[in-house]
Parts: structure tokens; C-alpha cells; sequence
């Protein structure tokens, strides 16, 4: 059963175990996720060729990056499942196949085993990979939004970035304890290995949690007229062709900010600007403590004052600090405290916020679908890229141009703000 919309916030409780049982498994999905880009400082040389290192950190990210073409995929077919059979079984669906491959990637062979077969079973386990986290986006996200009270949505809609951040936190503490008890020689062998079999022990943890969940009242109200609509993705673009380029306005500097500050800077730090891998992922797991506390506040927040005002701070700020804060990412804790802080603390402002956001974009019958295909598409384009560009630029001497990369999406990102109408306590169509 859905939780009572009760009128008055002062008299909600919060549907806790609901909650935690689709946060844990979303935040399981992002584990398994981020492992790959927080330890491909060690495991770049085992499945690519011996000699060059720097190639072999852009082969690891532009398997990581093709893997992302297939988040639109995933979306497509997952959200249309999820529009059609249900949230429930699409949540399940993609937490088997993110434990899959993260299983699958730790027991692999090297390169120096079975040549070239290594990297292409690689890349077979992050295409698993790419397909579940392009479900899971949407369907963690609609089943939040669909559970929540109009009033209280922001607060629900919390929940997903605070499973994302816990999981990154959970991922860079790791990555901190084994790169201060092993040494780099153990690392590079085996011990990159036990995050992904970890993940895969978790996401059993995780799928066993998300078959309590119970069906959303929306899904069953609207899932007939779901099964009605003909060439749904057509239909989001005939129907809804604002929401869709509003979704792409908000989501390109969304997962530029996402993948920067969780996936590309840590590998840049270390390899092009020599700063130690301890006081990476120590500020990493500082800065990324800060955007998990900061979640629910600002959640709150976007409930009592509305969804823009924090959407204009993130955009403008980020327009204007990211090229500054580039400057500080060199040896030295504070620096590098300083931009993970300030980063992923604006960031928090935003993410929030963004399941609240796509699932008011898109009406019930098209929600997973349409935000499954869109988001992930943009996705691909601007966040998988993320760390193959920052790295090729920096092996051409210009790793600044990527930073205003970011700037100039930040300040396309704040005109489409413009557009958005507030959907602050709004009611989901």
C-alpha cells in the first residue's frame, strides 16, 4: 500500500523502510558503478597492453565511456518495462544485472593471460552494466516520486542522491584504506579486485532487500493507458518536446558535475597534476560526506521555497567557480578538501532535487520511458565522456579547457532553468 498524502507536513511520518529499501539497492547500483572509474588507476595496465600507461588509462576510460551508450538503451527497454509491468520488477532486473558485471570484472583474466579477450570481456561486463544503471536512473527515480506526497516530494526525492553519495563515500573510503594498507605493487595485482567482488556480494544484499518493495499507486492507476501508447518515444517528443529539452538542459550539467567531481578528477589528480592517491580519495570521502548530509536540507528546502532558487545558485555558481577551483587540484589535502567541498557541496543543491524534477516533467504512462531514454542519453553524451576528455586533454597539455567545458555547460544549464516552470507541491499527472 502507498502511504496516506497527508495534507499537513507536520503530521507525515516518513515511510522509512520503503525508503531505505529502494535507496540501498539504488545506492548498490552506484557502488558497482563507481569502482570502475575509482580503481582504473590500477587496473588499466591488466587488461590493456603493458608499456604506456597513459594509453592505457584512456583504453580503461573509453571502455568506460562506450559502456555509457548503452544507458539510453537500458533506459529505453527498462523504463518501458517499468511503464508496463511495473517499478518493482524493473528496480530487480537492474540490480541483478549491475552485480552481474561487477562479479564478472573482478574474477577476469589479465591481458597477459588471454590477449585481447581481456578487454572485450571487459567491455561486455560494463555493457551489462551500462544497461542496468539506464534503468535504474529512471525507475529509482519515478518509484520515489510516485511514493511521495506533493508537499513532500523534495524530501522523498532526497533519498536517491543520498543512496548515490553514501555509495561513492562507501567507494572512496575504500579506495583510501586499501591504498594506505597495500602497496601499490598489490594494488596494481590483485587487490583492485575486492571492491567488485564486494559489489556483488552487496547487490545479492541489495536484490533480496528490493523484493519487499510493494507497487506504486500511480503505476496501478495508469499502467492500462501505459500499455496503450504506441512508439512511446516518439511519443515523449510529439507530446512533450519542452520536458524533453528541459530534462537535457538540466541533466548536462548535472552529470558533468557528477562525473568531474566523482570519476574524473581523482585519476587526473594523481596521474597529470602528481598528487598523492591518499589525499585523493581522503578528500574525495571528505567532500562526498558533505553532499550526502547536505541532501535532506536541501530537499527540504526546495519544498518550502520551490525547485528554481536552488537551481539558479548551482548553475551561476558553477559557472563561475569551476575554472578557480581547477587551479587547487595539486599536492596537498586542503586544496584538493577545498574543491571536493565546494563542488559536490553545490552540486548537493541540485541532485537533490532531481528526481523530483524529471518525475514532475513526464506524465505517469511515459515517466520511466521518458526519462529512462532522455537522461541517459545525455548522460552518455556529457558524463561518460567525462574522464576520457579530461585525460586526453591533459596528455595535450590543455586540461584547463576541460574546466571551462564545464563552465560553458553550467551557463546553458542556467537559461534552461529560465524555462522550467515551479512545481513545488504540484501534483503528478
Amino acid at each position: 500500500m502507498v502511504e496516506p498524502k497527508v495534507e499537513s507536513p507536520l503530521r507525515h511520518r516518513l515511510p522509512v523502510r520503503k525508503l531505505f529499501a529502494a535507496s540501498v539497492g539504488n545506492a548498490l547500483e552506484w557502488f558497482d558503478w563507481t569502482i570502475y572509474a575509482t580503481f582504473s588507476i590500477y587496473f588499466a595496465t591488466a587488461f590493456f597492453p603493458s608499456g604506456n600507461d597513459a594509453l592505457a588509462q584512456i583504453n580503461t576510460f573509453a571502455t568506460y565511456a562506450l559502456a555509457f551508450f548503452f544507458r539510453p538503451l537500458g533506459g529505453l527497454l527498462l523504463g518501458r518495462f517499468a511503464d508496463v509491468r511495473g517499478r518493482k520488477p524493473a528496480m530487480i532486473l537492474t540490480i541483478s544485472l549491475m552485480a552481474g558485471g561487477s562479479v564478472v570484472i573482478g574474477i577476469l583474466p589479465t591481458f597477459s593471460l588471454v590477449g585481447w579477450l581481456a578487454p572485450v570481456l571487459l567491455l561486455l561486463a560494463r555493457i551489462a552494466q551500462g544497461l542496468s544503471l539506464g534503468g535504474e536512473v529512471s525507475n529509482a527515480s519515478a518509484y520515489l516520486g510516485e511514493i511521495a506526497p506533493p508537499k513532500w516530494r523534495g524530501r522523498y526525492s532526497s533519498f536517491f542522491y543520498i543512496s548515490t553519495g553514501s555509495a561513492v563515500l562507501v567507494a572512496s573510503v575504500l579506495g583510501f584504506v586499501l591504498a594506505r594498507t597495500m602497496d601499490k605493487a598489490d594494488l596494481n595485482a590483485y587487490g583492485w579486485r575486492i571492491p567488485f567482488l564486494l559489489g556483488g556480494v552487496l547487490g545479492a544484499i541489495g536484490l533480496w532487500l528490493r523484493r519487499s518493495l510493494s507497487e506504486t499507486e500511480q503505476f496501478e492507476q495508469n499502467k492500462t493507458a501505459a500499455r496503450r501508447v504506441r512508439r512511446p518515444l516518439l511519443a515523449t517528443l510529439r507530446h512533450h518536446p519542452k520536458a524533453v529539452g528541459q530534462l537535457v538542459g538540466i541533466t548536462m550539467l548535472s552529470t558533468l558535475c557528477y562525473y568531474t567531481f566523482f570519476s574524473a578528477l581523482a585519476p587526473f589528480a594523481v596521474k597529470t597534476r602528481h598528487a598523492s592517491d591518499v589525499d585523493v580519495f581522503l578528500a574525495l570521502s571528505i567532500g562526498t560526506a558533505l553532499f550526502v548530509v547536505l541532501q535532506y536540507p536541501f530537499g527540504m528546502l526546495a519544498d518550502r521555497v520551490g525547485r528554481k532558487p536552488q537551481l539558479y545558485v548551482w548553475s551561476a555558481a558553477m559557472a563561475i567557480l569551476v575554472v578557480p577551483l581547477s587551479t587547487l587540484v595539486r599536492p596537498g589535502l586542503g586544496g584538493l578538501a577545498v574543491v571536493f567541498c565546494v563542488g559536490l557541496g553545490l552540486y548537493a543543491a541540485s541532485s537533490s532535487l532531481a528526481p523530483a524534477i524529471m518525475s514532475e516533467l513526464f506524465p505517469t504512462s511515459l515517466r520511466g520511458l521518458g526519462i529512462g531514454a532522455w537522461y541517459n542519453l545525455t548522460v552518455a553524451v556529457f558524463g561518460g565522456t567525462a574522464p576520457l576528455v579530461i585525460s586526453a586533454l591533459a596528455a595535450a597539455n590543455a586540461s584547463m579547457a576541460f574546466f571551462w567545458y564545464v563552465a560553458v555547460g553550467a551557463l546553458i544549464t542556467f537559461l534552461v532553468v529560465l524555462t522550467l516552470p515551479e512545481t513545488r507541491g504540484s501534483e503528478l499527472r
